[in-house]
């Protein structure tokens, strides 16, 4: 699997300004955003096969380990630019967000996956998308329109394929405090995606604060829920490396970058396509196999894609 999220992506990242007000870009400059955004996409798409290859690392642990990966290399970047670390002296709430959004999202995620089956947790955990496509609308200057809503149902049905397979799904009482804690989780990756547009001006070297903290708090809970497991080889080292680097690193950069200038309903539907390159990533790799199941899915995460995301192809003016 390719490391995608190599250091010198985050070299190429536009900085905010301030003085910017991103309501009033023109829309290339919000295609473009909304295209930077969508490369976290494709790097959470390696999720599952990296954490697969890292081998029998706990949980928390390797989400630890991956967030001080990737927030290091945020420092380093910011060292290497000699923009300083202003952005970092922000108010509480800017703290709050991010810390609550990368740590708790990741927290509650695997808190479910410890009191219910898998199978529902995930499925209720991807409902993240379609939640940052509702919550969108309560934002100043966004308008939510059916498109935008079939769309990211759309793109739900076919995650949901993909998560259960084509299965029938049973939930019950006895994992009710799992199936909380996946809404939870949905709640917050998607309250922290929309509520960072209100934060435009934050510069996004921030995000490297917030995978430290965050590198830190999971540490905690891999000591006191964990028993630590060294990874056994150089590839399972390499896999954990790659995770730092990309899904737990660079994709939280450009995500932040996208959802503060891009078009965020278009980036909730067109998240969707994380499984399902997820998916195929590990059909190529031989950890999966591939089915009408997967086909149906292709066709309905697409299709909510580009319906969510025609305002952005529509002809316009000069900016």
């Amino acid at each position: 699997m390719p490391l995608a999220g190599s250091p010198s992506l985050f070299f190429y990242l536009p900085v905010e300004r301030p003085s910017i007000d991103f309501r009033h870009q023109g829309y290339a400059a919000t295609r473009r955003a909304t295209l930077v955004g969508a490369i976290a996409v494709v790097l959470w798409a390696t999720l599952a096969t990296l954490t697969a290859a890292s081998g029998r690392v706990p949980p928390f642990q390797l989400v630890a380990t991956s967030f001080a990966i990737g927030g290091g290399v945020g420092i380093a970047v910011i060292v290497r630019s000699g923009r300083g670390f202003a952005a970092w002296r922000q108010p509480w709430p800017v703290w709050t967000l991010g810390i609550a959004g990368l740590f708790g999202y990741h927290f509650a995620y695997f808190t479910a996956l410890r009191n219910a089956p898998p199978v529902e947790a995930g499925l209720i955990a991807y409902l993240w998308p379609l939640l940052i496509v509702l919550f969108s609308a309560l934002l100043p200057g966004e308008r939510l329109r059916w498109h935008h809503v079939a769309g990211a149902l759309a793109g739900f049905g076919g995650a949901a394929l993909i998560v259960t397979g084509g299965e029938r799904v049973g939930f019950r009482t006895e994992f009710a405090f799992g199936y909380t804690m996946a809404f939870a989780g949905a709640f917050t990756w998607a309250g922290y995606s929309v509520l960072s547009r209100r934060f435009g001006n934050v510069p996004t070297d921030v995000v490297a604060g917030f995978c430290v903290a965050s590198a830190v708090l999971a540490g905690v809970a891999h000591l006191v829920l964990e028993t630590t497991v060294m990874p056994g080889s150089a590839s399972e080292w390499l896999a954990i490396v790659g995770l730092g680097l990309g899904p737990v690193g660079a994709a939280f950069y450009v995500w932040d970058h996208g959802v503060k200038r891009g078009d965020i309903q278009a980036l909730g539907a067109l998240s969707y396509l994380a499984p399902l390159l997820s998916t195929l990533l590990l059909v190529m790799v031989g950890l999966a196999s591939a089915d009408a199941v997967i086909g149906i899915a292709c066709v309905l995460i697409t299709a909510g894609a580009v319906l969510a995301s025609k305002d952005m192809f529509r002809r316009r003016g000069k900016d």
